[in-house]
């Protein structure tokens, strides 16, 4: 039985024929080698072009109009705090989980009476903690990336999610955001998955009602840590 790749390699030999190529060209593999390093960029809204204090602040009011709330701390040891501070006001439980990520593990959680776990979710967990690799000013989208460090199950099973993200992280556009994963990570070596997350999981599928937590959590709280670094 012919298969989908046995007929895609098929219809693709025959185009190659047809304009007399084989695709081992060595003119045409540098091209192709070339554009590919090269990573040529689009056109740059306006809106992703902001720098310093403003981007902080784009950054901050595009997460309020996804329905997320936000807040700025000025050192990571008062995220504990801020997290804990954030949960007692929405009456939500003072339990979270978070990943291995030494900048989440490092922070002084004992001075809270929050209940601190650590690992990939379950399911169970009603709060989840992670650290964003960057924030977008563009569209206030946090950048996740996967793996032990922040595990993507806390980006979608627990019912709140508190994203954690450094103001020296919060880049223009997307565009940015994939260059500085690029450049940490390198060839080779990306994270399996990326995940751009815009306010909290809702739909308006059935009766075109807005429903919060349709696909993942209900609520997401940005925190952004170190006010007046002016970003990256």
């Amino acid at each position: 039985m012919t298969t989908p790749s046995d007929a895609r390699t098929a219809v693709l030999a025959r185009i190659r024929a047809s304009i007399g190529v084989t695709g081992k060209e060595p003119l045409r593999r540098a091209a192709v080698a070339d554009r590919l390093a090269g990573r040529p960029r689009g056109v740059i809204p306006e809106t992703a072009r902001v720098e310093g204090a403003a981007r902080l602040a784009a950054f901050a009011e595009k997460v309020v109009t996804t329905m997320a709330s936000f807040e700025a701390v000025a050192t990571a040891a008062e995220v504990p705090m801020a997290v804990a501070a954030y949960l007692a006001g929405r009456n939500l439980p003072a339990e979270i989980r978070h990943g291995a990520d030494p900048r989440l593990a490092s922070l002084p959680w004992s001075g809270t009476m929050l209940a601190v776990s650590t690992g990939r979710s379950d399911g169970r967990d009603p709060v989840g903690v992670s650290h964003a690799e960057a924030g977008i000013a563009e569209t206030g989208s946090v950048v996740l990336v996967s793996g032990p460090d922040n595990p993507t199950t806390l980006n979608f099973l627990p019912e709140t999610h508190v994203v954690v993200v450094d103001a020296a992280d919060i880049v223009g556009g997307l565009e940015d955001a994939m260059a500085r994963i690029r450049a940490r990570f390198g060839a080779g070596v990306m994270p399996r998955t990326v995940n751009f997350v815009t306010g909290p999981s809702r739909s308006a599928d059935i009766e075109q009602k807005l429903l919060y937590g349709a696909h993942g959590p209900k609520r997401l709280h940005v925190i952004m840590v170190g006010v007046g670094d002016g970003g990256g």
